[in-house]
């Protein structure tokens, strides 16, 4: 499974059971969010990484820039990179 696949599933878990979105909530204040989000993510059973997450947001931004004329150096800037990270709390707050 992907991380971005995990990250689906577990913002649905999340979604359904309180207590499992409010620990993933509580890691946000963590010394080191991203950290804590991802070692809360393994203990609910879902092997995710800080560097999975970071290279999931790389990749599909790589991905997109490859789509729009060719790629390379001249194909159009796109509005940044997909922060997956992110996104999933934009999702579950």
């Amino acid at each position: 499974m992907s991380t971005v696949e995990y990250l689906d599933e577990l913002a649905r878990r999340a979604r359904r059971e309180e207590d499992v979105k409010k620990k993933l909530l509580a890691a946000r204040k963590a010394e080191d969010p991203l950290d804590a989000f991802c070692k809360a993510s393994r203990e609910l059973g879902y092997e995710i990484y800080p560097m999975d997450l970071i290279n999931a947001g790389e990749e599909f931004y790589a991905s997109m820039r490859r789509s729009t004329n060719g790629g390379g150096e001249n194909s159009p800037m796109l509005e940044g990179e997909d922060d997956f990270y992110e996104l999933f709390f934009a999702g579950l707050e």
